[in-house]
């Protein structure tokens, strides 16, 4: 079973604002590390938090305005 699980919106807001950005950095980190056993990566449907988007939650916690270098310092700060 998976340590972590990353859920990124996939809403047309979110994903236009930099989760298709996101999505893929995610996916590079996860492979490039060998993360496939620690993190299973889900997308989800817009929740109605465009206005403090791109969303993206880690084990049910939410971050807002993630971009790709903040998504990384989140990423280095998990103890995977």
């Amino acid at each position: 079973m998976a340590k972590y699980t990353i859920t990124v919106c996939m809403g047309s807001s979110c994903f236009a604002r930099g989760n298709d950005t996101n999505l893929a950095f995610l996916e590079d980190y996860i492979k490039e590390n060998n993360l496939d056993a620690e993190i299973e990566l889900a997308g989800t449907r817009c929740e109605g938090k465009c206005a403090s988007g791109p969303n993206i939650s880690i084990n049910g916690i939410e971050y807002n305005n993630v971009s790709v270098e903040n998504l990384e310092e989140i990423l280095k700060s998990l103890e995977v």
